[in-house]
């Protein structure tokens, strides 16, 4: 544990300075943007996928039972 009266941490200095650096940046704020902008996508996308899958399994139940049966199957013969 470090001590109270200590230097702080070269690192530690360094991550604050680059974080607070890349807030100027107009070209890195927009690349996070575009990067949270991505991930919402991509996170709103599965939601949905996960959704309809869900919906197929309720509709087709025999179907889901046997792709179900098949996934396990795959899963125990697959080498790691």
């Amino acid at each position: 544990m470090p001590k109270p009266d200590s230097e702080p941490e070269p690192r530690a200095e360094a991550e604050r300075e680059q974080a607070s650096r890349g807030l100027e940046d107009p070209e890195a704020v927009a690349a996070m943007e575009a990067d949270a902008e991505r991930r919402r996508r991509r996170a709103q996308f599965l939601r949905e996928l996960h959704e309809a899958r869900a919906l197929r399994d309720r509709v087709q139940p025999r179907r889901a039972r046997a792709a179900r049966m098949r996934q396990q199957m795959r899963m125990r013969t697959f080498r790691w």
